[in-house]
């Protein structure tokens, strides 16, 4: 019998042995890219746990499928039920045209106020990639989810707001740098102190709890001072206070040397005062894209907000073999509500030609169980992903960059995982 994952009093998800999950389909390559995930999904926990735990699938409506049907990209019911269920997972989907909804994958972040976007990047063995050594490349990326300029808080040039916006800034804060103020667009960039600390709060937990060696805190404060540069500040106060003893921050060594008079890092004492803890550190966001691929070894657990970590999550994921195997996840650590997902788009051409590839739904999937604590479930399937690459019988996107490959539909694909469990 089918029942509900809830959220327990201290904050840890009570998941019954045959939970509900709402899921949808997706648009464009979506039903095709499901198709596939869900048969994995099923078989790995089927042989996880002998028949003993059991996804109980609920099918909800959004984007094109749902708007031919009943005129609604984005119908009550389906928000409902992902109130209601708490955990959940969906295909890519169409972003409406013109009016409306902006983004549908941004009004259920918003709606349910799912403030972390986590998006882990690791290769497999065998997967093309530009990089010399892509194995070096294992990041896991907090991108705050639901501030800075995806608040959606913008004025077109010209009209009746811009301009009182524009009155309000000269006029009332005497703001003189505005080169073209007539024909100027205006954005507005909240980002507030509450929603630094949760998300960069659940990044060094998560640290902590895996057993990572650091935390580094991406931003752009050297430009954006009181925003970018807060961001950092309020991610070290935070650190240094509620975290004391279990991490060791680059502002205490700064702070140390300069009381001790050092003007030369001793990195005996360094590492002395380390003493195994998770090194909370910083990064201004253009150097990190550098030294992502220069030096990726030296990055574990990534917090930023919500832009760079767009920018970050799909470079990364370039790094590895692309966003067609990269896997997201949107939470609320605090209700319990998430949403795992597809990272990349509807693909519209390929709809229906059971031809791409279904990595980004089956690893998101993989993430979703083991938010759920199946980790054996989650498990079977990361190593079957990686056993089918390495065996190069992959689809038509890592073929083409192949060498000798056995080219798959993504059903036969999905054929292979369950084979390889």
């Amino acid at each position: 019998m089918a029942s509900k994952i809830t959220m327990g009093e201290h904050g840890q998800l009570q998941v019954p042995e045959n939970p509900t999950i709402p899921f949808i389909e997706g648009d464009g390559i979506g039903p095709d890219i499901w198709s596939a995930s869900v048969r994995v999904f099923d078989a790995a926990i089927e042989k996880a746990y002998s028949g003993k735990r059991k996804i109980q699938w609920l099918k909800v409506l959004a984007g094109e499928e749902s708007f031919k049907q009943n005129g609604s990209w984005m119908p009550d019911a389906t928000m409902d039920a992902f109130k209601e269920y708490l955990v959940s997972i969906k295909g890519p989907l169409t972003t409406p045209v013109g009016g409306g909804i902006r983004s549908l994958n941004v009004a259920l972040r918003q709606e349910l106020d799912l403030y972390v976007c986590l998006r882990p990047v690791r290769y497999f063995e065998g997967t093309p990639s530009p990089m010399w050594q892509p194995e070096k490349v294992n990041m896991t990326i907090f991108r705050e989810n639901t501030e800075d300029i995806y608040a959606g808080i913008e004025y077109m040039a010209g009209t009746e707001e811009s301009r009182k916006l524009l009155n309000f800034l000269t006029q009332e804060l005497g703001v003189k740098k505005i080169r073209f103020p007539e024909t100027s667009s205006f954005g507005i960039k909240p980002v507030s102190q509450q929603g630094s600390e949760r998300l960069i709060r659940s990044a060094i937990q998560y640290a902590i709890d895996n057993k990572l060696p650091s935390v580094t805190i991406v931003h752009k404060g050297n430009i954006m001072k009181f925003t970018e540069g807060a961001f950092k500040n309020w991610g070290y106060d935070l650190a240094e206070t509620e975290f004391a003893g279990d991490v060791y921050t680059w502002r205490q060594w700064e702070k140390t040397k300069s009381e001790s008079g050092e003007a030369v890092a001793n990195e005996e004492m360094r590492i002395s005062a380390i003493g195994g803890k998770v090194i909370i550190k910083d990064a201004i966001a253009d150097n990190f894209l550098q030294q992502a691929m220069l030096a990726p070894q030296d990055y574990s657990v990534i917090a930023t907000l919500n832009l760079n970590g767009d920018y970050i999550s799909d470079a990364l994921a370039a790094q590895v073999g692309g966003i067609g195997i990269a896997p997201g996840a949107n939470i609320n650590y605090q209700t319990g509500h998430a949403v795992f997902e597809a990272t990349h788009g509807t693909a519209p051409k390929f709809a229906n030609t059971n031809t791409m590839n279904p990595c980004s739904v089956i690893l998101s999937g993989v993430m979703m169980l083991e938010y759920m604590g199946w980790k054996e479930a989650a498990e079977l399937i990361t190593n079957a992903v990686g056993r089918t690459i390495r065996n190069k019988t992959v689809t038509i996107d890592f073929y083409n960059l192949m060498k000798e490959g056995t080219l798959l539909k993504t059903s036969e694909f999905g054929d292979e995982l369950i084979k390889n469990l």
